[in-house]
């Protein structure tokens, strides 16, 4: 979601005039680090070999962006925090 420039100034004015405490959230971060229920493995990233284990696959703790499980994750623990 974008914010017109516009519609941050009115909202910080009638905060200041109301005397209201203003928060800011970085959105962008919020799919990481997710817990995840199931089990994700990944290819290894190039560069990241060790010789003796070539074929092996990375498992994931947490949450990437841009994973499919990533919205799910985050869904579960907004909704069990409400």
């Amino acid at each position: 979601m974008v914010s017109h420039y516009t519609s941050i100034r009115e909202v910080i004015y009638i905060a200041a005039k109301m005397g209201w405490r203003i928060y800011q959230m970085d959105v962008k971060t919020t799919f990481l680090n997710g817990f995840l229920q199931e089990e994700v493995y990944i290819k290894k990233h190039e560069g990241f070999e060790l010789h003796e284990r070539e074929s092996h696959v990375c498992r994931l703790k947490k949450a990437l962006y841009g994973l499919k499980q990533t919205m799910r994750a985050w869904y579960k623990r907004i909704d069990a925090y409400l």
